[in-house]
């Protein structure tokens, strides 16, 4: 299959024009002589080890979340293409996969916010700290006022704890995203959820393989999260 036609698929869904200015989502790697795809691998993000198991496999096409910033030369004969801000912006995108894991979709209320979604979901601190655990078994949080319930809760997949502020002008009392800097949680004013980058992103593969469809072949790279318990 024509590799811009598969690009197009994921470019109508989440459109290359929404991505941050610092971003570098698109053609990390275009290879003009490869342009009929058989295979395709996708990951969260395009590593060393990721680019051999794609060559082993005799894949085409890598299609990643994370952006590729620096392209090593060795990298050069195949194809890379990579969906960041845009695909966390887009509607059904990677933060709206965490609410749909944990079966919360139906709860989502219109919020005017380019990374975070807010839904109106009544629980305790107990219940959520298990319904979280499901899909992130090392997740932590930050209960700075010992907070006990919750109403309003707002999501934000990989490093979103810039927008703690905006999730409390937006009336959520607690925040779920996967990277936490310490200071920024010490001073944290509602309930905030680190439930590790790798996690809270790796669940939109899935939905990056829905967009393709059947054609042409997909793989999933094997990936972990590069921290591990001691």
């Amino acid at each position: 299959m024509d590799k811009y036609k598969i690009i197009k698929r994921i470019e109508d869904f989440a459109p290359i024009e929404t991505q941050e200015d610092w971003d570098c989502s698109g053609w990390g790697v275009n290879v003009e002589k490869y342009d009929e795809i058989r295979k395709i691998m996708l990951c969260l993000t395009a590593t060393e080890n990721v680019i051999k198991q794609a060559k082993s496999q005799n894949c085409d096409l890598i299609i990643s979340h994370h952006p590729c910033f620096y392209v090593p030369l060795c990298w050069s004969d195949i194809n890379i293409y990579c969906a960041h801000t845009n695909m966390d912006k887009a509607k059904g995108g990677t933060t709206d996969t965490i609410i749909e894991k944990l079966r919360l979709s139906n709860y989502k209320i219109p919020v005017e916010h380019e990374f975070l979604r807010v839904i109106d979901y009544k629980t305790t601190v107990e219940e959520f700290n298990r319904l979280l655990k499901t899909i992130s078994p090392n997740a932590r949080i930050i209960n700075n006022k010992n907070v006990e319930k919750l109403g309003k809760i707002a999501f934000c997949a990989g490093s979103g704890s810039e927008f703690i502020k905006d999730a409390k002008e937006l009336g959520a009392d607690c925040l779920v995203t996967g990277d936490l800097k310490f200071h920024t949680a010490l001073d944290s004013e509602i309930v905030v959820y680190d439930i590790g980058h790798f996690e809270s992103e790796i669940l939109l593969l899935p939905i990056l393989e829905k967009i393709i469809g059947n054609e042409p072949e997909i793989v999933y790279a094997q990936e972990k999260s590069p921290f591990q318990q001691i």
